[in-house]
């Protein structure tokens, strides 16, 4: 395990007034993310509490924001594809964290037996779930996840020409110009019953635009920071679709093992169609509220970039 000592990483934490030229707040986002990422790597090691994973997430995904708004030509492009390399080896571990926690809580409130039919449904999910772990802690051992923390941890020394325009901590606010862009776009060509993978697609570009309005926000104060919490909201309602669209997936994928099987297990396959139900309720209230929650982003990203 890595410490911040051990990457050289500077002491005290850098730090950057609201007035400090981009750049600056570029090295202490990058800073500061990279720290994350030793702290939560020791919790994550652990396995007991699952905010550790998911706080790597986070902190990768950040450390890929605060990229972005370095030059294309700064010699970065080998680090982003570390970073995506290791978000996704995090990505699975999580993603089976939330789905084993949401089906359990659904099923909480289920008769006696059909609570154990449903522990009996998750097992395949449990399995991967120690395989990912597994994976997660032989990633933690290689040279290449050592070799991409020292990459990071230079970059808070280095000199980052930023694709931001030069000038004051004002500048920093046209960092949220083109995630928002993109995310407008997208957002206003989609029908009134959008495909699931389009409003997936959607949720990344807003989880864009909110990575950027906290770079942006030394800078930008309480608009920004009512953008972020809107962003947050966004990115919260179109998770929590997604979420339901990947447990279906998932159920009827453990339905259709269960029914290879000799011995089908009819109590597994009546409570997978009961939680199935729960899912597309959960899908249809996220269809209903994505539209209100993105106006709110547009309106308050809008005004900040007028």
């Amino acid at each position: 395990m890595s410490t911040s000592g051990e990457l050289g990483l500077p002491e005290p934490p850098p730090a950057a007034t609201p007035d400090a030229p981009p750049a600056a707040h570029v090295r202490v986002r990058i800073d500061r993310q990279v720290r994350a990422l030793v702290e939560h790597e020791a919790v994550a090691r652990l396995g007991e509490d699952p905010e550790g994973v998911h706080q790597m997430r986070v902190a990768v995904r950040r450390l890929r924001a605060a990229l972005k708004a370095v030059v294309p030509d700064a010699g970065l492009t080998a680090t982003q594809d570390e970073l995506r390399w290791l978000g996704g080896v995090l990505g699975r571990i999580r993603d089976l964290d939330v789905l084993l926690g949401h089906l359990r809580a659904q099923a909480a409130d289920l008769p006696v037996a059909e609570r154990a039919a449903a522990e009996r449904l998750v097992g395949a999910l449990v399995a991967d779930h120690r395989r990912a772990r597994r994976r997660m802690l032989d990633t933690f051992r290689t040279v290449r996840y050592r070799s991409l923390l020292r990459a990071l941890a230079a970059l808070t020394h280095a000199e980052l020409p930023t694709v931001m325009p030069a000038g004051d901590g004002g500048a920093l606010l046209e960092v949220i110009a083109r995630p928002h862009r993109k995310l407008r776009q997208d957002a206003l060509a989609l029908g009134e019953d959008p495909p699931d993978d389009d409003l997936h697609a959607l949720r990344i570009r807003g989880k864009r635009l909110r990575y950027a309005a906290e770079l942006a926000a030394p800078a930008g104060g309480r608009p920004v920071r009512r953008l972020i919490t809107a962003t947050k909201t966004f990115q919260e309602v179109l998770g929590d679709h997604q979420d339901a669209v990947l447990a279906e997936d998932e159920l009827r994928r453990l339905v259709a093992e269960l029914a290879e099987l000799a011995d089908v297990d009819h109590e597994a396959v009546f409570v997978a169609g009961r939680l199935v139900e729960r899912e597309r309720a959960r899908r249809a209230a996220c269809r209903a509220r994505w539209r209100e929650t993105f106006d709110e982003v547009d309106v308050l990203a809008s005004a900040l970039l007028a």
